[in-house]
């Protein structure tokens, strides 16, 4: 069964793009969501085995997003997904739990290089 992926992001380009990745390695996107208290009205409704999170977001962030997501799950795996320049963020975002991050503009062996390693 392929694994199943939520795509975070405010810009509808980046989750083209991120599923777009995810669908021609075999993995199944079964939601999106453009900011975080979407991300987890998603979360709660899917279940998914992954999600991909941008940090820089309107209405609540991605590292706020994947503390309210760790609480619904405590074994949830988010991947966090930052533009150049944003280390502090990308520390945050790690101590409150992501697995990984990977870095804007999205590169497809990166991207699959996380999530093969997030998911085991």
């Amino acid at each position: 069964m392929a694994n199943r992926i939520l795509i975070v992001d405010d810009a509808a380009f980046m989750r083209m793009m991120i599923r777009d990745i995810l669908t021609k390695n075999g993995y199944e996107v079964v939601g999106e969501a453009n900011d975080g208290a979407q991300a987890i009205e998603k979360f709660k409704e899917l279940r998914p085995d992954l999600v991909t999170m941008d940090i820089t977001m309107p209405e609540m962030d991605g590292i706020h997003a994947l503390k309210e997501i760790k609480k619904i799950d405590g074994n949830a795996k988010v991947i966090m997904c930052s533009a150049m320049g944003q280390q502090a963020m990308v520390i945050d975002a790690i101590q409150a739990g992501a697995k990984d991050f990977i870095v804007k503009p999205f590169q497809a062996d990166r991207v699959i290089e996380a999530i093969k390693k997030t998911l085991g």
